[in-house]
Parts: C-alpha cells; sequence; structure tokens
C-alpha cells in the first residue's frame, strides 16, 4: 500500500513521545513492502533539537506551512491508499478537513494522546481536532483501549474505534551487560499531573536511601524542582541513548498521566521500552495494567520503598526477562503493523466506493 503519515514529528523526539512511535511504524512498514511518506511541519523547536534529521526508511519530507503542504504533497495524499493524521500535528483540524477533501483512499485518524484528545473536547479546546471531524474518519486508532473505544463511537461517533497501542522496536530495545549506575531511575517528560507521583515514588525514595544513586531524564522540569542530591538529571535523553539508560537501571519507574490513568487500558512506549531491555518496572496502577503485564510477575505496583526493599537483584532480573518475553510476543512493531495492515483492509473497501 502508498501510505502518507502527517504528524507530530519523526525527526525530533525532543519533548514528545511521538517520534520514537512512528519511527518503530515507518520503518516496519517499508520493511514489509509498502511505500511510506511522513509529513512534518517544519517547527523551530524540534529543528533544533533533530536526532533523526533523515530517517533512512520510508521517505521524510518537511513543510514551513499549510499552504506549503497543499501545493507541494496535494498528489501524495489524494494518490495514496491510506493517509494517517495524528494528534498534535500543529493547525491539525484544517490540515484534515483538506486530507478529508483531497483523499480517495482511506483517511484515519491516529490519536497518539486519546485521554488527553478527549479532555480537550469536552472543554472545547482541542486544537488538533474538532468534533464534527471525528465521524468523518475512516478509522480512529486509540492509544487507548477499553470502554474509551465505545465512547468514541456511541458519543463521538467514530465509525471503526480501534485500539492501536504503542510499541517498541526490539532491534532498538534489548538486554545488554551493562555496570548498574542507578537503583531507580525515570524517563519522561515533565508535566504537572505526573510531577506529584515523581516525588512520591522517585524522590521521596531518593531521599531516604541516600547512599543510593537514581536518576530522572527528560526535559521541561521546572528551575524550582529541589533534586537530591544523589539524583542525576539528563535534561534530554535521544532514543539512542534510552537502552543504555535503562540497561544502567535495576528498576525503572512508570508515571501516568492523569488523564490516561483515569481512562486506563493505555500503555505507554516506555513501558514497552524498558520491558524489552529487561529492566524490572515499578509502576503507578490504572485499569487494564493487567492485560498487558501480569502484577508481580512481570511488572511491581507501588509502593516503592517495599519494592527497592523487599525485591533482590536477582528477583528485579526475573522480573525483567519475564517482561520482555511478554513484549516481543505481543507488543513490537512488527505485530502493530499487521493490526493496521487489518483494519486498513476493512476500510479501503468502503473508502473505494465498494462493500465494507
Amino acid at each position: 500500500m502508498r501510505i502518507v503519515f502527517l504528524g507530530l514529528s519523526i525527526t525530533s523526539s525532543w519533548g514528545n513521545g511521538h517520534a520514537t512511535n512512528y519511527r518503530g511504524l515507518v520503518r516496519a512498514l517499508a520493511n514489509r513492502g509498502h511505500d511510506v511518506v511522513f509529513l512534518e511541519r517544519d517547527v523551530p523547536w524540534y529543528a533544533a533539537q533533530r536526532d533523526l534529521a533523515q530517517p533512512p526508511y520510508g521517505r521524510t519530507e518537511l513543510y514551513d506551512s499549510r499552504a506549503e503542504l497543499e501545493a507541494t504533497f496535494r498528489d501524495d495524499v489524494a494518490g495514496a491508499d491510506a493517509v494517517v493524521i495524528g494528534s498534535y500535528v500543529p493547525e491539525g483540524i484544517d490540515v484534515a478537513r483538506w486530507v478529508l477533501r483531497e483523499a480517495r483512499g482511506a483517511v484515519a485518524f491516529y490519536d497518539i494522546d486519546t485521554p488527553i484528545t478527549l479532555a480537550a473536547l469536552a472543554r472545547g479546546s482541542c486544537e488538533y481536532l474538532s468534533r464534527e471531524l471525528v465521524p468523518q474518519f475512516d478509522l480512529y486508532l486509540s492509544f487507548t483501549g477499553g470502554p474509551t473505544l465505545e465512547r468514541l463511537e456511541r458519543s463521538l461517533g467514530a465509525r471503526r474505534a480501534r485500539a492501536f497501542y504503542c510499541f517498541v522496536d526490539p532491534e532498538e530495545y534489548f538486554p545488554e551487560d551493562a555496570e548498574e549506575r542507578w537503583l531507580l531511575g525515570y524517563l519522561g517528560t515533565y508535566s504537572d499531573d505526573r510531577q506529584p507521583a515523581l516525588e512520591r515514588l522517585l524522590l521521596e525514595p531518593a531521599r531516604a536511601r541516600a547512599a543510593e544513586r537514581f536518576v530522572v531524564a527528560g526535559p521541561q522540569y521546572p528551575e524550582d524542582v529541589e533534586w537530591p542530591a544523589n539524583v542525576q538529571r539528563i535534561e534530554h535523553l535521544p532514543p539512542s541513548e534510552h537502552r543504555r539508560v535503562y540497561n544502567a537501571q535495576r528498576f525503572t519507574l512508570n508515571v501516568t498521566r492523569a488523564d490516561m490513568r483515569a481512562a486506563g487500558h493505555s500503555p505507554s512506549v516506555r513501558l514497552f521500552e524498558a520491558a524489552a531491555c529487561g529492566t524490572a518496572i515499578i509502576s503507578d496502577w490504572w485499569p487494564g495494567l493487567d492485560s498487558v503485564f501480569a502484577p508481580g510477575r512481570e511488572i511491581l505496583i507501588e509502593e516503592t520503598l517495599a519494592q527497592l526493599d523487599g525485591t533482590s537483584a536477582e528477583e528485579a532480573a526475573a522480573v525483567g526477562a519475564r517482561a520482555r518475553r511478554r513484549v516481543l510476543a505481543e507488543h513490537t512493531a512488527d505485530h502493530r503493523v499487521e493490526e493496521l495492515e487489518r483494519h486498513l483492509v476493512e476500510v479501503l473497501p468502503a473508502a473505494y466506493g465498494g462493500a465494507a
């Protein structure tokens, strides 16, 4: 198939989790013989932090404005078997309207931020999607599964809402024989609603264990955060360094944004990355987590101090190994591409005027 993506970013992972998903997805699609184009708005903050300026798979094109997008890439959009529009695309509402006018194939919305999107739609403040657009997409690919899919279809009129979780590329994330540098670490961009949990689950344990080392990697943390002396800060960690950092932790922490925790069924890419590296995960709890990993066997649930005190290094390694086996069996880029192919085959006949 010829597939066009319009996404937030594939060239820069700075301050976003979208790039990692898009890279794995485009690579796997290209490896399976699909012709893939990724269109990205060229914005200053990503231009200054580009860690994969020219992805070596598919074709990546940057555009400066919506006018340039429409003038330069109309033929790509019109000639594609499927166009996939991602969440947080700049001027996303107008971009989606244009795609729906021009595309002759299927049009899908790929929501990597579903609970946040739904909360913004309820407030009337979503900048990249409107309620009137939802029923016009042939397919709504949702980062969140569970009851949210029924809400998308019943309340917002989505034609076909399908769970489309993030995933991991096992060629990039795997165990390495590395020296343990940190007892516990966290990889994630700052957010107001995650910070209290980070304080409780990592910074307080760090203060209680002055002899141990901890790490927090991610941008945009305020200057007034009081970091304990034994917590190392890494401002930006490109995906190429994620594996090294995961493998140097005995445990890694997963903290979920409030909207996603409330919706449940929203596994983050960091969960799958850490598990693929065989690193034991300590996570906050949300509905549906036990459908992704078995608590106590493949993932550890709060409280952090109890887990750090009650789990030996050998036990932690065993938990990480079981999680890795689960991820490789269910949550790789190849698994998601197979799902995407099935979803697109379901909608393509309708898009071309045949029977759905």
